[in-house]
């Protein structure tokens, strides 16, 4: 049985020592007699040879426990349990050293003995043996004090597991024994340090146990549970395969460990852990022994509907197919060693007539006979079954005709070939030491440690065609096939190959599996489900649940600008400024371009105003030119009036600036024809309340005020004022322009494309410029509003001055508070509010006397006094 327990290391050298170390007697002739402790051990097969191979295999798998005192010697073991797999990895050494014996190319002139123990499954009796094996059973006398001899094989094939591997490899380490193992396959023992004389002819685990996580991430399987032998094999195995499972994403509901020969009740917490579990994929790393006692727990519990992931050391062992409950397993996938074909070797393993003459101990071949036959030779006394019914005698003429059972069944026909391809690597490194050619001349005994160093660099071809060499590890290339569990009508159940694993090849193309030809438990068509959580959709992404597994999360949908287009993403992408998440947050979408078009309806009736606003101030202005001669034209200076209808229909036009989508020269126009057409309009009407006011002046006696302020100067006024406005526009170009701008910050989902003013003094400066002048032309127009005239001109530039501060001041507050394109129409508004105010406050009087009034359109109305 393997041991559920590594041995300490201080364990095993004081076993080395006391088993090793011989009680010595010396001699009265100064010999000292050489003796070991215990009874002798003597080989289950054995045959004479030039050269000795050892052998330990599992004959029997269990054993009775013996009742131990510690007064006296314990009896001997007793073995049980009938292992036919230890007959068929014989029966393979026993093929590979007949071949070699026969061979005319490999040691010719050489025969190969043997000597094969059974151990019993025991990891204290396979120690046993591999010191019988080194030391033989013979006394011997030396001279001097030590009892030194030379080792009695000089290779041991064996054991067929890891636990005992790991103690008998530990032992014979020191001697330099080669030890090469079919079946072990924990990745503890490529430790050179530790295991320096240990060799496998099946790859390491290690490669297995990420395999079998890669093949786990393949299916989509992240909560998955684990069951593992607990030995050195399943421990280690698990180990590598939780610590790669993490690595890939992949999080375990439970891990559970449990032997053959513990209680029933730990079985049972096994059983429970799995029924409350929600996880529907078992990775299972157990021996066949186990797995056995695990599967009739579950029909027991009608545990099903559980797909199971197995390695090699059940996946395509014949026994656990054959049990009743192997149902339980039906759609099962796994890794097995890599097929393989031996001429001849098959045939070998199914005679089984020449073992009877191959040196096999008696009682044992009788038991195998009795065994495999199901029968009972002859004692003296009907013989009777464990059940009390009565078998049929053996006669030794049976045949395995028609005959089904675990020994001929040869579906491990791979393992059988690691047996074979280990009996050549030794015969090779003999060839090698000795310098074979046509013969073999120089026979001399080898000591173990010199080929130990031919085994480490032999390389060399099979029959077969398959090449077999050991890397600095003491392990072989890994390669695996992958099984998948088919059952078929008559209920029996079919290893089907649906892919394959090699470990040589570049990771991303290792694992090769054919989905199609998949069968999965019950029979289901689709890959089962076993998730913690359900896959996150695009748009969303994974955040783990508190005190849970990575595998265990919630989906939170990305936030605004953020997307996540793949599934179980991790993490949200911010989306490109200029772009916005669409409504399912998988995708980001160019932005909505917005800005004050021609096409939208704001944009049509802010133009038609514009352009309404430009006919109107056309014609007054043709009113004005068709009237020029009229009093009413020419009272307050109709040159002026003229300039300010020119640049009233500027300020109209120049709205116009503000629609549509900004570019660079749009920018700069539009602030600058606002600002120095608006200065102009103002100059104009900061004339005529000047004129006004001079005019009333000049009534005065002895006042010459008059031509102080003439039409010449008023032109120069209204010049200054305008150039003023213009340098600071120039300025305000030349030093830091108005430019367009992608507006990214208002809207998260639109994009404003407007005029940044470049320098916030000179926009201010330009504002402040033409509210200046507005607010001296109010003050002298408010001062000149109640100056006797029966036209007085100057209410209605108080009025329309009224309107315009207005209309500015609260521009301001509504300008900075509007969001995008609003912002431009707030702008467009004043200007056309301000210049309707101008245009009907100033103009719309005296097109009312012209056109409506015209017998009030006389010089004398105009200059006439209004009474008191």
């Amino acid at each position: 049985m393997l041991s559920t327990h590594r041995w300490p290391e201080q364990g095993w050298a004081m076993l080395q020592l006391v088993l090793v170390a011989a009680l010595s007697k010396a001699e009265p002739e100064g010999l000292v007699m050489c003796r070991r402790r215990g009874g002798p051990e003597y080989p289950q097969l054995a045959k004479d040879g030039d050269i000795i191979l050892g052998g330990i295999f599992s004959f029997h798998s269990s054993w009775q426990n013996r009742e131990l005192n510690y007064t006296h010697s314990p009896p001997p073991l007793q073995c049980t349990s009938l292992n036919f797999r230890a007959f068929q990895f014989t029966q393979a050494m026993l093929f590979a050293i007949e071949e070699i014996n026969n061979s005319s190319s490999l040691l010719p002139g050489v025969s190969l003995g043997y000597k094969i123990y059974d151990s019993c499954g025991s990891i204290a009796r396979g120690v046993r043996v591999a010191l019988a094996l080194a030391n033989g059973n013979q006394e011997t006398a030396t001279e001097g004090s030590g009892c030194s001899r030379p080792a009695q094989v000089q290779a041991i094939m064996g054991e067929d597991s890891s636990s005992p591997s790991m103690a008998t490899a530990t032992v014979l380490g020191p001697f330099h024994i080669p030890m090469i193992s079919h079946f072990a396959t924990c990745g503890c023992l490529s430790d050179k340090v530790k295991y320096p004389s240990f060799f496998r002819t099946i790859p390491s685990d290690r490669y297995q146990s990420r395999a079998l996580a890669q093949l786990v991430k393949h299916f989509g399987w992240t909560w998955v549970g684990a069951i593992r032998t607990n030995d050195d094999y399943g421990n280690n195995g698990m180990a590598t395969f939780i610590e790669t499972a993490e690595q890939l994403g992949i999080c375990l509901e439970y891990s559970v460990a449990f032997f053959r020969t513990d209680p029933e009740e730990k079985l049972q917490r096994v059983i429970e852990s799995i029924k409350t579990s929600k996880s529907k994929v078992i990775v299972a790393f157990l021996s066949f022994l186990d797995l056995d006692l695990l599967v009739r727990q579950f029909a027991l519990h009608n545990l099903t509907g559980y797909q199971w992931v197995g390695s090699e050391g059940w996946i395509i062992d014949s026994y656990i197919a054959r049990v009743d409950a192997h149902h339980v397993l039906n759609g099962a996938i796994g890794l097995s060693i890599a097929k393989a074909h031996v001429t001849g070797l098959g045939e070998f393993i199914l005679d089984v007539r020449p073992l009877n003459s191959a040196g096999i101990d008696s009682r044992m071949f009788t038991e195998f006979w009795e065994a495999l036959f199901d029968c009972r030779f002859r004692q003296g006394e009907s013989s009777e079954s464990e059940t009390g019914q009565s078998q049929r005698e053996c006669t030794g003429r049976e045949n395995l005709s028609g005959l089904q059972n675990i020994f001929t069944d040869l579906s491990l026909m791979a393992i059988f070939n690691n047996v074979y391809k280990g009996v050549l690597a030794v015969a090779h490194a003999l060839h090698n030491v000795w310098g074979c050619g046509e013969t073999c001349g120089n026979k001399t005994q080898p000591d173990p440690q010199t080929i130990l160093e031919h085994i480490k660099n032999v390389r060399f071809k099979t029959k077969e065609g398959e090449e077999v060499y050991f890397n600095e590890k003491g392990d072989v290339t890994a390669k695996y096939d992958i099984i998948n569990w088919q059952p078929k009508e008559d209920g029996s159940v079919e290893f089907v190959t649906v892919g394959l694993y090699d470990a040589s090849l570049p990771a991303d193309r290792q694992l090769t599996i054919n989905n199609s030809s998949l069968v999965w438990t019950q029979n289901a068509k689709l890959v089962p489900v076993s998730v913690c959580s359900d896959s996150c959709p695009p748009g969303t992404r994974k955040a783990v649940q508190k005190g849970k597994p990575v595998c265990c999360y919630d989906c939170i949908q990305c936030a605004e600008g953020e997307i996540s287009n793949d599934t179980d993403s991790v993490t949200c992408d911010q989306c490109h400024p200029e772009f916005w998440t669409n409504k399912k947050r998988d995708m980001c979408e160019k932005k909505e371009i917005e800005f004050l078009s021609y096409e939208e309806i704001m944009g049509v009736l802010l133009t038609a105003v514009s352009l309404l606003g430009t006919c109107l101030t056309s014609i007054v202005a043709f009113i004005f030119f068709r009237y020029k001669k009229t009093p009413i034209v020419r009272a307050n200076n109709s040159e002026l009036s003229f300039l300010l209808l020119f640049s009233l229909a500027l300020c109209f036009l120049c709205s116009l600036t503000f629609i549509g989508r900004p570019s660079e020269w749009s920018c700069m126009l539009r602030h600058t024809a606002f600002g120095i057409t608006f200065v102009l309009c103002i100059s104009c009407v900061l004339g005529k309340t000047i004129v006004v006011l001079m005019a009333f002046r000049a009534t005065l006696p002895a006042s010459n005020v008059m031509k102080w302020f003439g039409p010449p100067q008023q032109r120069l006024t209204v010049v200054s004022f305008t150039f003023v406005q213009a340098l600071i526009c120039t300025l305000w170009l030349v030093l830091s322009p108005p430019f367009p701008i992608k507006n990214l910050t208002t809207y998260k989902e639109k994009i404003i494309l407007e005029c940044d003013v470049g320098s916030a003094v000179g926009f201010w400066a330009v504002l402040g410029y033409i509210g200046l002048l507005s607010l001296l032309c109010f003050v002298l127009a408010f001062l000149a509003r109640k100056l006797p005239d029966n036209f007085n001109e100057a209410k209605f530039i108080t009025f329309s001055m009224l309107i315009f501060c207005a209309v500015w001041i609260t521009f301001i507050p509504a300008y900075v508070s509007s969001p995008g394109k609003f912002t431009v129409a707030v702008e467009i508004f004043a200007i056309l509010s301000s210049s309707f105010g101008l245009l009907f406050c100033i103009f719309a009087p005296k097109c009312y006397i012209i056109l409506m009034k015209p017998e009030k359109n006389t010089k004398k109305l105009m200059m006439g006094k209004m009474s008191a």
